[in-house]
C-alpha cells in the first residue's frame, strides 16, 4: 500500500480545506515546491497534487509551481484539479506529470475518459468523490445523481486502471475515512483495479482498516501538516 502525501495548491500556497468548503481554509505553506521536497526526503514514493484554482474555475491554474514540484522531486506526480479536455491532459503530462487525475470531466464526458485511456492507458486515474455515496463535480459544489459504485464501474469499464476515492464528509475533519463506502467500492471492481482512500485520515490504526480492506494507497493531508501524522511512520506501517 502507497502513501501518498497531498499537495493542495490555491493561490500559489498549499493549503487545506475542510469538506472541500472554500470559506474554510488552512494555508501551511507559502511554499508548495518546499513541501513537496520535504516530503520526498522524508520517504514519500508519489506526490498527490491538487489545483483547487483549477477545481472551481474548471481550468488549470496553478502549473508553474507544478512544473516546479516536478523539475524539483525525483519521484511521480498526480494531478487533479480543474482538467477538462484532452489539451489539457497533454500539457499536464508533457510538464513530466506522471498521472492525470479526472474528475468533472469523467462524468460528463465518458468520452474523454475513454479517449485519454487508449493514448494514455497507466496515465490516467479517475477520481470519484462522493457525498453520501452521490459523486461531487465542480470542486464539490455540485452534487449529481450518479452513484459512486455505478460510476466507478462505467469508469473501469472505459480501461481506468486507478481510482481515487474521496469521501466529502470525512476530508480534512480528521475523524477517519470513510472505511465503509471505500470497501464497498473494492469489493465491486476487478481486484487488479487500484483503489486509493481519501479523506478523513488521521491515525496509523487508520491506514491498517484501508489496507485490511484492500485499499492500493492512502491520500494524506492535513494530518501530516499538522503534525498528528508522520510520513515515516505512515509508510512503514503499510509495508
Amino acid at each position: 500500500m502507497r502513501i501518498f502525501p497531498a499537495i493542495d495548491l490555491r493561490g500559489g500556497k498549499c493549503v487545506n480545506l475542510i469538506q472541500g468548503r472554500a470559506d474554510a481554509e488552512t494555508v501551511f505553506s507559502e511554499d508548495p515546491v518546499a513541501m513537496a521536497k520535504l516530503w520526498a526526503e522524508q520517504g514519500a514514493e508519489y506526490l498527490h497534487l491538487v489545483d483547487l484554482d483549477g477545481a472551481f474555475q474548471g481550468k488549470s491554474a496553478n502549473l508553474e509551481i507544478v512544473q516546479e514540484i516536478v523539475r524539483r522531486v525525483s519521484i511521480p506526480t498526480q494531478l487533479g484539479g480543474g482538467i477538462r479536455n484532452s489539451d489539457q491532459v497533454k500539457q499536464i503530462l508533457d510538464l513530466g506529470v506522471t498521472r492525470v487525475i479526472l474528475g468533472t470531466a469523467a462524468l460528463k464526458d465518458p468520452a474523454l475518459v475513454e479517449s485519454i485511456c487508449s493514448h494514455y492507458p497507466t496515465r490516467v486515474v479517475v477520481g470519484i468523490d462522493a457525498k453520501n455515496s452521490l459523486v461531487a463535480t465542480e470542486g464539490w459544489i455540485n452534487i449529481s445523481e450518479r452513484h459512486a459504485i455505478t460510476f466507478a464501474q462505467e469508469m473501469i469499464a472505459l480501461g481506468v486502471k486507478t481510482i481515487v476515492y474521496t469521501d466529502i464528509q470525512s476530508d480534512g475533519m480528521l475523524k477517519g475515512p470513510n472505511v465503509v463506502a471505500t470497501a464497498a467500492i473494492i469489493e465491486t471492481l476487478d481486484p487488479l483495479i487500484e483503489v486509493v482512500a481519501s479523506g478523513g485520515i488521521a491515525t496509523l490504526d487508520d491506514l491498517l482498516h484501508l489496507k485490511g480492506i484492500g485499499s492500493a494507497g492512502a491520500i494524506i493531508g492535513r494530518a501530516l501538516y499538522t503534525h498528528q501524522l508522520s510520513l515515516e511512520e505512515a509508510i512503514a506501517v503499510v509495508r
